[in-house]
């Protein structure tokens, strides 16, 4: 019941216009209460004079002057709320300091389980190149004492064949002097060169061959370093895998609740009830104004908004030919302007089903290797960063990196145009799922 009651006032002052808490009241003669500036700005918009929201028609501009008595009560309201605010602020910034504190500690186990793992992967790579290595110099090691083994026995026997023809050149040298002709013609037999003298003019060491051995086992080896080598590639493969995984399982772990607001909707937007589906109508919706609705593109911010920390949101565009997704601050042109950081969106989009492309100035393309079905969206606000994750496929889309937050940011969601029905599928925030 407290609940209930504490809920009461911050609607009875709200500006419909602006949907915050009044500044400066008016009352229209019909007795409805806006912001002095929401209501003159509104009739400088519109060709008639009514009031926004009961529609009632006035002749003549009413001499509106500030209510003052309403401006009290809310100014009291402004600084009773003030201060729940800040008490509730201090309660979030003390969870959120718990929050850091698990998830560094979560961030240092597995950083370290990861490390273990990829040194695991890299000292299996590195000893089989050692093995392989050593295999090879063992190899040509055989290879050569073989070639020198043949080569002595070559020279020995090279050794004994002059040894054998220095004794008969001298044997011919004294037969040469030699008077007696008789022991001369008889003496002739051993002057021939012996039958059993070798041909050595084709004779050589077998180096080439060897060498062609050599290279062929090396040739070998070189398939199995590469096996073990596309093997141990599949390894860590596996293990990046895993890691990119664990790398979005963390970001799951600041998953917050995102309820998209009907109030910034582009007239052509219908919100369901709760909140969580968007989808692209035909005809404008009969929405009441105010400054926050979108007007030049499609588009939707999210309820909840975020000056500090990590959150992070899930959205299904399954379906789609076209969408844009990302984070807005809360300041962004909603009639006119650029899809850039630098006009506060942080964006990623698929334009009619062609370009996959992050909203950088200029777009950066994008090449996925399957279609997305469910995007993941994380925001750091203090470390600058905006990353975009497939949730099926657990891997990393794109990061904005080294951005200056300085207001609020919200979750935006951008269903594109229908024109011919192919884009008539909804986006739909939908629940995070950490058990993968």
């Amino acid at each position: 019941m407290a609940s209930s009651n504490s809920l009461l006032p911050e609607e009875q002052f709200q500006c419909s216009i602006c949907l915050e808490v009044l500044t400066d009241p008016i009352t229209t003669p019909c007795g409805h209460n806006f912001c002095q500036a929401c209501i003159n700005g509104y009739w400088k918009s519109t060709e008639q004079c009514q009031c926004p929201m009961c529609k009632e028609t006035f002749d003549k501009r009413p001499k509106l002057k500030i209510n003052t008595t309403l401006r009290e009560v809310v100014n009291h309201f402004k600084g009773r709320r003030t201060k729940n605010q800040v008490q509730q602020m201090i309660q979030k910034c003390l969870q959120k300091v718990k929050e850091i504190k698990h998830s560094a500690e979560l961030s240092n186990r597995d950083a370290e389980r990861e490390r273990e793992e990829s040194e695991q992967v890299f000292t299996t790579l590195v000893r089989s190149m050692q093995r392989s290595q050593a295999e090879v110099s063992k190899m040509i090691g055989e290879k050569q004492k073989a070639t020198m083994r043949q080569a002595e026995g070559l020279i020995k026997e090279l050794e004994q064949e002059i040894t054998e023809l220095q004794r008969r050149c001298s044997e011919l040298e004294q037969l040469s002097h030699s008077k007696d002709h008789l022991h001369l013609l008889q003496s002739s037999p051993t002057l021939c060169p012996p039958k059993s003298t070798k041909d050595w003019s084709d004779v050589s060491i077998t180096q080439n061959k060897s060498k062609w051995n050599v290279q062929k086992d090396i040739s070998q080896l070189d398939k199995k370093v590469r096996r073990a080598l596309s093997e141990l590639e599949e390894k860590l493969n596996n293990v990046l895998e895993k890691s990119k995984g664990d790398e979005l399982k963390r970001m799951q772990q600041y998953a917050v609740d995102v309820t998209m607001d009907p109030d910034t909707a582009h007239p052509l937007i219908i919100v369901s009830g709760n909140g969580k589906l968007v989808r692209t109508g035909h005809f404008e919706q009969n929405h009441f104004y105010n400054l926050k609705r979108f007007r030049s593109r499609v588009a939707v911010l999210a309820k909840e908004g975020f000056t500090s920390g990590r959150f992070y949101y899930e959205v299904q565009v399954k379906g789609k030919t076209g969408w844009n997704v990302g984070v807005a601050k809360e300041s962004v042109n909603r009639k006119t302007g650029g899809l850039y950081p630098e006009q506060g969106f942080w964006t990623v989009w698929l334009s009619f089903q062609v370009d996959y492309e992050a909203c950088t100035d200029p777009h950066t393309s994008l090449s996925l290797k399957s279609k997305p079905e469910k995007l993941g969206v994380f925001v750091d606000y203090e470390e600058g960063q905006v990353s975009f994750y497939d949730v099926d496929t657990r891997s990393h889309i794109f990061s904005f990196t080294g951005c200056t937050f300085t207001e609020k940011l919200y979750p935006y969601l951008n269903p594109f145009d229908d024109y011919d029905g192919s884009n008539s599928a909804p986006m739909i925030i939908t629940p995070v799922n950490q058990t993968h």
